[in-house]
């Protein structure tokens, strides 16, 4: 039969029908603001879930981060027991023989800090060239500046053979950050000097090149371990992960704290420091010149 032929619904047929097509629009609306109600509710499960997930893991890391440090532990291979790594020519650094420092053995520091720092291993050596020695941290914008400065004097000076150049990394500024990164960033450089002696210089000049501002968290563990292959050298992850070389980096902190070292860079050149006394006023690069000069 054609729809021209069927019967004509009457108006109670046509009510009838209409309501039954507002009752399936109406369930087929209740049950989309049904699904999207659940789709809402796990929505915002999965984010309360995932804002869990990220407190644990930064209160995990802050944890770890900051967890008390050993006393006592190896020096790297190719680190003094001053807690510096000495750079010669080119890539070359001075190896030395392993060791275990022990911050029980160290003195109090002075109640005054001394008008004249006595830096141990910094002295002038007879016949050998000029001895730079440099106490750092890796998050003072200062000693930025001060490699921004003077690094490529160092280095020329270095390759031709006139001077070595000493980094002894400290944790001084690990209140300046929330994971103690100074300290960290010391601990991945003594991690490189161990496996990759060759490539501590390019850390060093990676680290105040990325070096964070002061304040916040620092660049994390992963982040310096990706540093450390980016230059070639070998894996430092296990060496970072197990922090390995703090107990190193904390004994060279207070070393340096016990002598007088007040704050960073704080700089030796043939056991004489820079800044202080007569050379207070004479350029870094005219200080270090006479030095050279007298050992002609």
């Amino acid at each position: 039969m054609s729809p021209a032929n069927e019967p004509r619904q009457s108006k109670a047929e046509r009510t009838a029908a209409a309501r039954e097509k507002a009752r399936e629009i109406r369930e087929a609306q209740l049950k989309k603001e049904k699904r999207n109600k659940l789709l809402i509710g796990w929505g915002i499960v999965a984010a309360v879930v995932a804002i869990v997930v990220i407190v644990a893991l930064v209160v995990t890391s802050n944890i770890k981060n900051n967890a008390p440090v050993a006393d006592s532990g190896p020096t790297p291979a190719n680190g003094n027991v001053h807690g510096g790594v000495t750079l010669l020519a080119n890539t070359e650094v001075a190896k030395t023989e392993p060791a275990t420092v022990n911050v029980a053995d160290l003195p109090s520091p002075a109640a005054t800090p001394p008008a004249d720092i006595k830096a141990p291993g910094a002295e002038a050596e007879a016949g050998k060239p000029v001895k730079v020695v440099l106490y750092i941290d890796f998050i003072c914008p200062v000693c930025k500046n001060f490699e921004a400065q003077y690094n490529s004097t160092l280095t020329e000076l270095r390759n031709a053979g006139k001077i070595t150049v000493e980094y002894r990394p400290l944790g001084f500024l690990d209140s300046r950050s929330s994971t103690n990164y100074s300290s960290r960033a010391a601990n991945a450089a003594a991690c490189v000097v161990n496996e990759s002696p060759e490539k501590y210089s390019a850390f060093v000049d990676e680290l105040f090149a990325k070096q964070p501002a002061e304040g916040g968290a620092g660049l994390s563990d992963n982040e310096l371990k990706k540093m450390a292959t980016d230059i070639g050298a070998k894996s430092i992850d296990k060496c970072v992960d197990d922090k390995t070389y703090r107990p190193y980096v904390k004994y060279t902190t207070q070393e340096a704290a016990a002598i007088g070292v007040t704050g960073t860079p704080t700089v030796f050149v043939e056991g004489k420091q820079w800044g202080k006394g007569a050379s207070a006023q004479t350029p870094f690069e005219q200080f270090l010149q006479a030095a050279v000069d007298a050992k002609k």
